[in-house]
């Protein structure tokens, strides 16, 4: 017997994932990599670089590391290495999927809406992760690398939604920073934010919050991407 289909007025016709702090704990690694760099060279992290570190590709982060550094700083390039080499180290390490994530992967897999990945990080922080993961969830998996600019611009969302041959605000987009948040929403995706960390998310019209990806379910991404969800 043919398990029925859920009817496509029931399903969003794509969803686009982050990935670090989004579908797998690896937002905090990223903190704990950036701040064992900074230390290293004489910087302690806190508060107010948080919007310059979670949800930021490792050139953003290195940049405003050397910034802060002035000249005492060994330049960008050079911190975005450490910084990738320390934050490669612990996700090779460290790789646990949030609550809820493959449970939510598994609906949409079973309801036959495609999938892809969105992520700021590296292709090869992306590819390690995928290998803890798995690689069959997505149809697309975009990089840092994949797109001119990333989060928080919208090309790497419009990208993924050009992959799929989907029009953007058929899409939700699940994201868990700010930074991420921007980017979706600027892509014309409806955006579902779930925090990893405890900061304040954008607020606007297409922007939906919840604690936990146990929340989400297919009728709530439906709802969202047909302006029902409240």
């Amino acid at each position: 017997m043919n398990t029925p289909m859920t009817p496509p007025a029931q399903k969003p016709a794509a969803v686009l994932f982050d990935m670090d702090g989004t579908l797998v704990d690896t937002e905090h690694l990223w903190w704990e990599a950036t701040s064992e760099i900074a230390a290293e060279l004489g910087y302690q992290l806190g508060e107010s670089d948080v919007p310059q570190v979670l949800g930021r590709a490792v050139e953003h982060t290195a940049a405003h590391l050397a910034a802060v550094l002035h000249g005492s700083s060994p330049g960008a390039a050079v911190i975005g290495e450490r910084l990738n080499a320390a934050f490669t180290a612990r996700v090779g390490a460290r790789v646990v999927p949030r609550p809820g994530a493959l449970a939510l992967l598994e609906q949409l897999r079973d309801a036959a809406v495609p999938t892809a990945l969105v992520s700021a990080s590296p292709r090869q922080v992306v590819d390690l992760v995928l290998t803890h993961l798995g690689r069959d969830w997505f149809a697309v998996t975009l990089a840092a690398e994949d797109t001119e600019l990333t989060k928080p611009d919208p090309a790497p969302y419009l990208a993924a939604a050009a992959r799929l041959g989907l029009d953007p605000a058929a899409c939700v987009a699940v994201e868990d920073t700010p930074t991420g948040v921007t980017s979706a929403h600027a892509a014309g995706c409806a955006v579902l934010a779930v925090p990893s960390s405890d900061v304040a998310m954008p607020s606007a019209p297409g922007i939906t919050l919840l604690t936990s990806l146990t929340e989400a379910d297919l009728p709530l991404l439906a709802a969202l991407t047909s302006g029902n969800a409240e």
